[in-house]
C-alpha cells in the first residue's frame, strides 16, 4: 500500500500523479487504466517506451495522412507552376523539345513535395499535440523533474469521464509503491507569456523585411549593380568556355582531349565511315545504306545541331545568325548557305569531315555526334540541297504526268 498522498498547489484538482520504478510498472498501470475505460491520462518517461501507445489504447495518429496530403499538395503545385510557366505563360521551343515533360520537372517537384510534407508533419504535430503549451500543473511537482532523468510517471486528469478521486486513487495504488501526488491548478496560464508572444511577433515581422525588400527591388528600375551578400553564389571563381586562362601555356580555358581519347562504346572503325575518304580522296558515295529512316534521323540531328546557324532550309538564316545580325556583332561570320554552288559541289566525304572536324569558324561536332549520325546529317543536307535546286528531270514520271494533266 502506498503512503498518504501529498498535495501540490492550492487550487482545483487537475490530476493524480503516480510515480513508478521501471518501464514494466508504468506500462502495467497504463494497461489497467485502458481496460478500466480511462482515456485522458499521460505517461511521462525519460526515453521512448516501445508499445506504450498500445498500452494506453491510443488510436493511430493522423499525422502520416497530414504529411501525405501536404506532400501531394506540393507535388501538384510544383507540376502546375512548371507546366504554367513553361507551356502556357512563356513557351520557349529548344531544338524541338516538348514544352513540358515530366522527367525534366522531377527535381523541382521532388524538392517541393519534401518541403511541404515536412512542413505538414512539423506543424501537424504541433496542432495535434496542442503545442506550444507554456505550463501544466504537473510541472510544479518537484519530483516530476525526474521525468527527464530516471523517473516514470503517469498522470490521470480530472477531465477523464471515468475519473473518480477514490476509485482512480485505488487503481493507481495497486500498481505503485510510491505515494500519489495531487496536482492542483495554481492559476498559472498555459498560454505563452506576453513578452514571448511579442518577441515571436517581432521576429516574424523582421523576417518579412527581406521579402518586402525583394518585392520593392523587383518593382524598381536601377542602374546600380545588385548587392551580393555571398558573392561566389553569383560570380563563382571559374573560367568560362572559350575564355582566356593564363594557367596553361596556350592561354586557353578549354582543353582538348588527350591524344587517343575515345567515347565509351565508340571505338574508331577504319575505313570510309570514319574518315570520309577512299584512299586519299573524298568519297563521292555514302558508306552506309540511305533509307527513309536514315534520312529522318539526319533531319532530326540537323534540326538540333545545324538549324541554329544555318536555318531550317539551310540558307544561313538561323536564329543565332539573325540575332548576331540584329546586334551587329563585329566578329560574327555569316554561316555559309548550304545551297551555294561551291558547297553543293563538295563530295559527301568532305561534308562529313566538315561536320565531324569543323571548318573555319564552324565548330567540330565529332564529340557530340556519332559517325553514323554525321552521315545521316550529310544525307539530309544532300536531300535539302536537291529540294531547293531540283530540275524537271528529278520529278518522277508519274508526278510529271499529274502536273501535265492539271
Amino acid at each position: 500500500m502506498a503512503e498518504r498522498a501529498t498535495n501540490t498547489g492550492a487550487g482545483e484538482l487537475h490530476a493524480l500523479l503516480a510515480e513508478f520504478d521501471d518501464v514494466d510498472a508504468v506500462s502495467g498501470a497504463a494497461r489497467a487504466l485502458r481496460d478500466a475505460g480511462y482515456r485522458r491520462f499521460e505517461v511521462y518517461s525519460p526515453f521512448p517506451i516501445h508499445g506504450i501507445e498500445r498500452s494506453m489504447g491510443l488510436s493511430p495518429t493522423r499525422l502520416p495522412w497530414i504529411a501525405l496530403g501536404a506532400g501531394l499538395t506540393g507535388t501538384s503545385l510544383a507540376l502546375f507552376f512548371q507546366w504554367w510557366t513553361n507551356a502556357v505563360d512563356y513557351p520557349f521551343k529548344i531544338s524541338g523539345k516538348p514544352l513540358f515533360g515530366i522527367p525534366a520537372n522531377i527535381p523541382v517537384t521532388f524538392e517541393f513535395t519534401v518541403l511541404l510534407a515536412s512542413f505538414g508533419a512539423f506543424f501537424g504535430m504541433l496542432i495535434l499535440n496542442r503545442l506550444p503549451e507554456h505550463h501544466r500543473p504537473v510541472f510544479e511537482n518537484p519530483r516530476f523533474r525526474r521525468a527527464t532523468d530516471d523517473g516514470f510517471f503517469l498522470a490521470v486528469e480530472v477531465d477523464d469521464p471515468r475519473f473518480d478521486p477514490r476509485a482512480t486513487r485505488a487503481l493507481l495504488e495497486q500498481h505503485t509503491r510510491r505515494p500519489l501526488e495531487e496536482c492542483r491548478d495554481s492559476g498559472q496560464t498555459r498560454e505563452l507569456p506576453g513578452s514571448v508572444r511579442a518577441a515571436l511577433v517581432s521576429v516574424a515581422a523582421l523576417g518579412l523585411l527581406p521579402l518586402a525588400g525583394v518585392v520593392w527591388a523587383r518593382s524598381q528600375d536601377s542602374s546600380r549593380p545588385p548587392i551580393h551578400v555571398v558573392n561566389d553564389m553569383d560570380s563563382q571563381p571559374r573560367y568560362r568556355a572559350q575564355a582566356a586562362n593564363p594557367v596553361f601555356s596556350d592561354g586557353r580555358a578549354m582543353r582538348s582531349d588527350a591524344l587517343g581519347t575515345q567515347a565509351f562504346g565508340e571505338l574508331p572503325r577504319p575505313g570510309t565511315i570514319t574518315t570520309g575518304k577512299q584512299g586519299d580522296a573524298w568519297t563521292e558515295s555514302f558508306p552506309v545504306p540511305v533509307t527513309p529512316a536514315f534520312l529522318a534521323r539526319g533531319r532530326e540531328r540537323f534540326a538540333i545541331y545545324c538549324t541554329p546557324c544555318h536555318g531550317q532550309s539551310g540558307y544561313g538564316d538561323g536564329l543565332v545568325a539573325l540575332r548576331a545580325a540584329e546586334l551587329q556583332e563585329q566578329n560574327w561570320v555569316q554561316p555559309s548557305s548550304l545551297h551555294d554552288p561551291l558547297v553543293r559541289a563538295r563530295p559527301v566525304g568532305q561534308l562529313f569531315d566538315t561536320v565531324v572536324n569543323g571548318v573555319r569558324t564552324m565548330p567540330a561536332y565529332g564529340r557530340q555526334i556519332p559517325r553514323e549520325d554525321a552521315w545521316a546529317v550529310v544525307a539530309y543536307v544532300r536531300a535539302l540541297q536537291r529540294s531547293q535546286n531540283a530540275a524537271q528531270a528529278d520529278v518522277p514520271p508519274t508526278e510529271r504526268a499529274k502536273l501535265g494533266a492539271q
